[in-house]
């Protein structure tokens, strides 16, 4: 079993900054993908950030120049810095891990999610 904790979010201003950190625990062998998706009301959950791809980071265009997402395989953690926030950033956060369990696998796990309010 995997575990995955969420923290940061929150409300915020449009233009400041925020950073979401998530952490996954249990009987991890080893991880393939570590990213953030976001889902807004009356919206499409969305990609929002991808760490350790095969082309390396990948962006959600609405983000680019905006976020970065950073992350450590062996201390099982992923971050996303968001800067010049936007009112149409705001959405529920969802941390998403990959991982190869005790051999067996790949599984998908989630986090339990965050709120970001970003007020105009």
């Amino acid at each position: 079993q995997v575990q995955l904790v969420e923290s940061g979010g929150g409300l915020v201003q449009a233009g400041g900054s925020q950073r979401l950190s998530c952490v996954a625990s249990g009987s991890i062998f080893h991880i393939n993908a570590m990213d953030w998706y976001r889902k807004a009301p009356g919206k499409q959950r969305e990609l929002v950030a991808a760490a350790f791809t095969a082309w390396g980071t990948t962006y959600a265009d609405s983000v680019k120049g905006r976020f970065t997402i950073s992350g450590d395989k062996v201390k099982n953690v992923v971050y996303l810095q968001m800067n010049s926030l936007k009112p149409e950033d705001s959405a529920v956060y969802y941390c998403h891990v990959q991982v190869i369990v005790l051999g067996e696998g790949p599984y998908d796990y989630w986090g339990q999610g965050t709120q970001v309010t970003v007020s105009s």
